[in-house]
């Protein structure tokens, strides 16, 4: 029986109106005082909710460590969310909302950010937080010598100044008009002073958490299981309601299902969406879906064997039928992408019928191969990363794809870790690549796409127009100005290929009847477990 799948989208007054409150100006209001404020973060409050019990929740993805600075990647930014906090947090909406700051404001030349600071927050090794741990997180993050994969998105960041226990003021060399999502939980966690004086504190990270989250590490076996405890000393009152969370990793989609089924596990989000019709009718099982931000995706490194071509670039993107990789990969449980996710589309998308290189066309590939010299075609290794289901079977699409073209795929399968050295040193090749975003077009494009030393550029795809209108969308104050760039720079993107987003799946999850209050967020990380209570 199909499943019905409510669509979660960021629309486009929303986002304008979320740029137009965070450049125009002017105090942001309060997010809370202690107590009656925090309904807006993390998901709904509950007044029927309880205290006690540990939640079991299945993950297919095991970070290779839980180091906020330096470790990349998506599985471990879906964790340490709950043991690390940002001043700001990514609302589901795609506004930036107050975290550890209780309140924010922009002067009128966009240059100035003053943040008050939440009163009475611990770290959880018992410290109390200040505004000089603010100032030692983000000057830390930003310092390229640090090595942070973040640290670019800071890199408009002029000075951080402590002028008393309470108040953060930031001030910018130029004006990024995302610096507050920026701010927010992939590389803006706040931790205390002089963390990192010790040479061996980021090893310690994967031992002991000294964040401000809900939640502290109590245990991280590699291959087994991530645990954590409630920290009692955390911020809002009475949260978190679980006692601990205990997250089991899975060796792949069929074991989350059989844990499903048994209840060896209480709370899972499908790697695989379409497995969830496997579970339709389960007694005791809640099946929700909705759109993500997520993106599975074909990277073309411009700096790589053929691919450094253009036109070799844009004939492999001509000739893959996104469709056909999605039923592959997912059966069909997504959406086909343009050059944006899913839930951004609305907001920040470039209209479909204005990137021809989106549009399948395998004779204008063809075509465009014996113009680069290769009419016959070539072999060529694509990467794909162990533990990603989804990139198996796309990968056979794409050879059977391809093939006709004289394209012959070699495929080559490695660990995330080893993925990951890769992306870091810009020796991407051709590669599936499955990630996410906070819902901000600056966030999503600027670092990956933006030639060094102001982007990474992880693609080598060294574009100046690109790179000009990624420099005019952070700048600008005006929404509609803004839009228009990343529209552009989404026009350039296609015309050039260094990257063919495929489809954003679904996020599927799936909890026992006795998981309550739980909300996905659409990152697909686990904001949510910071309100989720288990009934009696």
């Amino acid at each position: 029986m199909p499943l019905s799948l409510p669509r979660l989208m960021i629309d486009r007054r929303t986002a304008l109106l979320a740029g137009a409150g965070l450049l125009g100006g002017g105090p942001v209001p309060p997010a809370r005082a202690q107590g009656a404020g925090a309904g807006a973060l993390y998901g709904p409050d509950d007044p029927q909710a309880r205290r006690g019990g540990t939640l079991t929740v299945a993950i297919a993805n095991e970070p290779p460590n839980l180091d906020p600075f330096h470790q990349a990647g998506d599985a471990r930014t879906a964790v340490t969310l709950l043991m690390y906090q940002g001043l700001m947090y990514e609302d589901a909406s795609g506004v930036a909302k107050p975290l550890l700051a209780e309140s924010m404001a922009v002067s009128d030349d966009g240059l100035t950010y003053t943040f008050a600071l939440r009163r009475g927050v611990r770290f959880h090794t018992g410290r109390t937080m200040t505004s000089a741990d603010v100032k030692y997180s983000y000057d830390y993050v930003r310092n390229p010598a640090n090595g942070s994969p973040g640290a670019l998105d800071f890199g408009t960041i002029a000075e951080i100044a402590a002028p008393d226990e309470n108040t953060v003021v930031v001030r910018l060399s130029e004006p990024n008009a995302s610096l507050p999502m920026t701010l927010t939980n992939r590389f803006g966690g706040v931790v205390p002073a002089d963390t990192f004086a010790n040479p061996q504190a980021r090893a310690r990270l994967s031992q002991q958490s000294v964040g401000t989250g809900p939640f502290m590490l109590q245990e991280f076996r590699p291959q087994s299981h991530i645990r954590m405890a409630r920290f009692p000393n955390y911020w809002v009152q009475g949260q978190p309601y679980l006692d601990g969370v205990l997250f089991s990793v899975q060796p792949n989609a069929a074991s989350v299902l059989v844990a499903l089924r048994s209840r060896r596990v209480d709370l899972a989000l499908l790697a695989r969406p379409q497995d969830a019709e496997q579970l339709q009718g389960q007694a005791g099982l809640t099946i929700t879906a909705t759109s993500s931000l997520r993106q599975c995706s074909l990277d073309l490194d411009g700096n790589h064997a053929q691919l450094k071509d253009p036109r070799v670039r844009q004939a492999i993107a001509l000739a893959v039928d996104k469709n056909a990789v999605m039923q592959a990969s997912i059966g069909g449980k997504g959406k086909v992408l343009g050059t944006i996710p899913a839930a951004m589309q609305e907001s920040w998308g470039a209209p479909l019928d204005a990137l021809p290189n989106q549009r399948t066309d395998p004779a204008r590939a063809k075509a465009l191969l014996a113009e680069a010299g290769l009419p016959d075609g070539f072999g060529i290794d694509l990467i794909s990363i162990i533990g990603f289901e989804w990139m198996d079977p796309a990968g056979v699409t794409l050879a059977q794809q391809l093939a006709p073209l004289g394209i012959r795929l070699n495929i080559q399968r490695v660990e995330l870790g080893v993925w990951l050295n890769a992306y870091r040193s810009r020796n991407m090749r051709f590669t599936f690549n499955d990630w996410g975003t906070q819902p901000d077009p600056h966030i999503l494009y600027y670092r990956h796409f933006h030639s060094p030393p102001r982007g990474a550029d992880f693609r080598n795809w060294n574009n100046a127009e690109g790179d000009r209108l990624l420099d005019a969308g952070m700048a600008t104050a005006d929404p509609a100005r803004r839009k228009a760039a990343y529209v552009d720079f989404q026009k350039v993107l296609d015309a050039s290929a260094p990257t063919v987003m495929l489809f954003s799946p679904d996020l599927v999850t799936v909890a026992q009847q006795r998981v309550r209050n739980y909300v996905q967020h659409p990152t697909g990380w686990w904001f949510g477990l910071a309100k989720a209570w288990i009934a009696a």
